[in-house]
């Protein structure tokens, strides 16, 4: 099936949920979101694996645990639906795993990872779409430049926290009870 173009709604994206690369609806646009290339494949689960292990739900006693995270769910903050890198709801606002495709719970925080193919995409539609959704945090992870951008949501726009490369320690919102090597987020180095 040959997905919508322009004027595309969660019913065209549910037509086309079994087929990959997955799909977006962005602003009533079917957007594929393509496999990512190496560099791109290796971050993802390492930097969620880095806050899962720190943050996750099943964190180790003494950490601070207390959210879910999770790699390519499908989220729709009506009327887009998106296919977040990774992404996270704190657990004391959403006490139960999130469920159901799209889940239509609104993220407490967003990690995109730029992909070199459509960089504009993570760095300017992406930050529009989920800043007029709301969502509290939102990351930018950029191995190409190697840098690391942290956003908090203000009613004009996000606001730039912090932006960050190797060899910095950091300390990134909202996950700053754990500090990080920037090197280590971005799985760049050692």
């Amino acid at each position: 099936m040959r997905p919508v173009a322009h004027g595309a709604t969660l019913a065209d994206l549910l037509a086309v949920a079994d087929e990959k690369p997955y799909y977006e609806l962005l602003d009533g646009e079917l957007v594929r979101k393509f496999a990512p290339l190496f560099r791109h494949g290796r971050l993802q689960p390492r930097l969620a694996g880095r806050l899962i292990d720190h943050f996750g739900d099943d964190a180790a006693e003494g950490e601070p645990g207390g959210w879910w995270i999770g790699t390519e769910v499908h989220v729709e903050l009506a009327p887009d639906v998106v296919v977040p890198d990774i992404v996270g709801w704190r657990i004391d606002h959403v006490p139960e795993p999130p469920e159901g495709f799209p889940v239509k719970i609104r993220p407490d925080w967003i990690c995109e990872i730029v992909s070199p193919s459509n960089p504009s995409r993570d760095t300017v539609r992406k930050l529009r779409l989920y800043h007029r959704a709301g969502v509290p945090h939102y990351w930018i992870a950029d191995p190409d430049q190697q840098t690391l951008t942290v956003l908090r949501w203000q009613p004009e726009g996000y606001l730039v926290v912090l932006t960050a490369q190797p060899p910095e320690q950091v300390r990134p919102e909202p996950f700053d009870a754990v500090e990080y090597t920037v090197a280590a987020l971005l799985g760049v180095g050692k």
